[in-house]
């Protein structure tokens, strides 16, 4: 019995950091704010803003690799703060046979 109640709350940790992940941001930025990207710790883009008025649409190279950098960035970071929540309950998952 006390086997299962481990687990219920080991599930139940588990959820809790997801719905927490879903509320991380991270916001990362290029070109001097001519490119902000935000990304939840679900690794989900939430929001990608163009400043129109600092990219030379002459260049548009330089805009895509702007956005290129948000997203590589902003994964990154995401991914870091996505795996110190969840490292802590994945010990106790592995008893779990997840």
């Amino acid at each position: 019995m006390g086997q299962t109640f481990d687990q219920m709350k080991m599930i139940n940790q588990l959820r809790k950091a997801q719905k927490e992940l879903k509320n991380e941001i991270v916001e990362v930025e290029a070109g001097d704010g001519a490119v902000v990207v935000q990304i939840t710790g679900e690794l989900k883009v939430k929001k990608v803003t163009i400043d129109p008025e600092k990219v030379d649409l002459d260049d548009i190279h330089e805009l895509e690799r702007w956005i290129e950098n948000c997203m590589r960035d902003g994964f990154s970071k995401a991914q870091e703060i996505a795996t110190d929540k969840m490292k802590p309950l994945m010990g106790g998952l592995s008893g779990l046979g997840l």
